[in-house]
């Protein structure tokens, strides 16, 4: 006997709205961010908790390695339970953990509530992009969605940045988590009126595929973000990749095998969507170190404290929010994949030109002109790829294809700071700022490069009419 599961009734005529969509784009906000609020306010954790300056370093690794292992995992869980469902599961662990950091009384207790926030993070930021393409009322509501969500993806660092800041300055560290929990809650309160739920899929969950997914990312993450501080040739950082690769190879067979497959191997068919996946991990590897070498010159070179360096980082972040609002616009005139080629020659031209600070510079003489121009392109790289990440996409699978532009850009960070921050401190001095920056900033220019290679082998291909970037019912035609 066969069983036809229909697909739930949305709430009310508000899901389809504006409001649902503010709603998880808050959510978004909140888990991006937090992957940089604590920054700013490391030393005030060293002090308090009593961290070595190695076990330091976990406070944003827990958080990383969770999130960046978990996402592909995270994705299949929405695809099969219900999206809205489990948005609703892993936020609350997000909330209930933040919680927990903020509480902590010592370093170990503080790196596990930092892995568990990871772990919400990763269950729930896969099911945002498939709850926007439900929520918006049409083909122009969703590229609207799609546009705000990649400006809120792409200065959520920035953000964290400053709100981290402001926390520590007039508050404590402890605010940093702190804050997460009144927006979970409140999200978590009305998320069931404004947002509509995905009907779920039954059918056997994938356990070898979840094993072989989640333990092949978690290793390389593991494996990247310890290569600085243990070296590219030790046993620790080669045998983890290793691993982790024969994992993911793993995977791959598996996958062409199982009835109900973890992750949808048919993702990779596309040529415009794998070069939007090298773009990612690319460009957003380079973006994320540069957060980090810049807070190092503004607090070091400059001396600036947690709040103003944070604040050094509004003209950026308002940059990228006027540009998503135009994105959409110039996709329209000139084509997604054009607009990944624009994004990534002009934020690796912001990566070039942060290369000339020197001890001598100033912020508004150096540093505000290339930041405004980063955060320009920086929304044109994170709406293009989210789109031809999700281009062409079943609308059952999207939250698979949520998950796997996630992972891409969480280890693309990994992959950007653990080789950039190697390559600063081999080239630095003990102490001082500005020694080893430029070399770092070269490559981050030459892992921008990775996405202009990869937008051009798209670009200079004939063109393909009908394509779509959009994921759900309709459709928007981009080249």
């Amino acid at each position: 006997m066969t069983s036809t599961v229909a697909p739930p009734k949305p709430p009310a005529a508000t899901a389809a709205g504006g409001a649902g969509i503010a709603l998880v784009l808050i959510a978004q906000l909140m888990i991006v961010l937090d992957s940089a609020v604590v920054n700013v306010a490391l030393p005030q954790i060293a002090d308090d908790l009593e961290f070595t300056p190695a076990a330091l370093t976990w406070v944003l690794n827990g958080y990383s390695l969770a999130f960046g292992g978990l996402l592909l995992l995270g994705g299949r869980l929405g695809d099969v339970f219900g999206r809205r469902r489990t948005f609703v599961a892993g936020l609350a662990v997000f909330t209930l953990f933040s919680l927990a950091g903020g509480l902590a009384p010592t370093d170990d207790l503080l790196v596990i509530a930092r892995a568990l926030q990871g772990f919400g993070a990763a269950i729930a930021a896969p099911q945002v992009l498939a709850l926007l393409t439900t929520s918006a009322k049409d083909e122009a509501g969703r590229a609207k969605a799609i546009a705000l969500f990649a400006a809120v993806s792409s200065s959520g660092a920035s953000i964290g940045l400053i709100l981290g800041g402001i926390l520590t300055d007039i508050a404590s560290w402890r605010w940093t988590l702190f804050i997460n929990v009144p927006i979970g809650l409140v999200v978590l309160a009305l998320v069931g009126r404004l947002v509509a739920e995905t009907a779920p899929r039954p059918g056997r969950f994938d356990i070898v595929g979840a094993v072989t997914a989640t333990g092949g990312a978690a290793a390389i993450v593991w494996s990247l973000i310890g290569a600085p501080e243990h070296g590219w040739t030790s046993a620790r950082t080669l045998g983890g990749i290793a691993v982790g690769l024969l994992l993911l190879v793993a995977l791959v067979l598996t996958e062409r095998r199982v009835a109900h497959p973890l992750l949808q191997l048919h993702l990779f068919n596309s040529h415009r969507r794998v070069a939007a996946f090298i773009a990612a991990v690319g460009l957003v590897g380079a973006q994320f170190s540069t957060f980090y070498l810049t807070v190092i010159y503004l607090q070091g070179a400059l001396g600036m404290g947690p709040l103003a360096s944070g604040l050094a980082f509004l003209p950026l972040t308002l940059m990228i929010f006027a540009m998503s609002r135009v994105a959409p616009r110039i996709a329209a005139r000139i084509g997604m994949t054009r607009v990944l080629l624009l994004g990534a020659t002009g934020l690796t031209a912001s990566f070039l030109w942060l290369s000339t600070l020197t001890e001598t510079s100033t912020y508004a003489g150096a540093v505000l002109a290339p930041f405004l121009l980063n955060g320009a392109f920086a929304s044109l790289v994170f709406t293009s790829t989210t789109a031809l990440g999700l281009e062409g996409v079943d609308a059952a699978h999207a939250g698979t294809a949520s998950g796997l532009v996630q992972t891409m850009q969480q280890l693309g960070g990994a992959i950007g700071l653990a080789v950039i921050a190697s390559v600063y401190v081999a080239n630095g001095t003990p102490g001082e700022a500005v020694p080893g920056m430029r070399e770092a900033f070269y490559a981050a220019a030459a892992l921008g490069s990775l996405g202009i290679i990869a937008s051009l082998t798209v670009v200079l291909r004939r063109p393909s009419r009908g394509r779509s970037y959009v994921t759900g019912r309709a459709a928007v035609e981009v080249d």
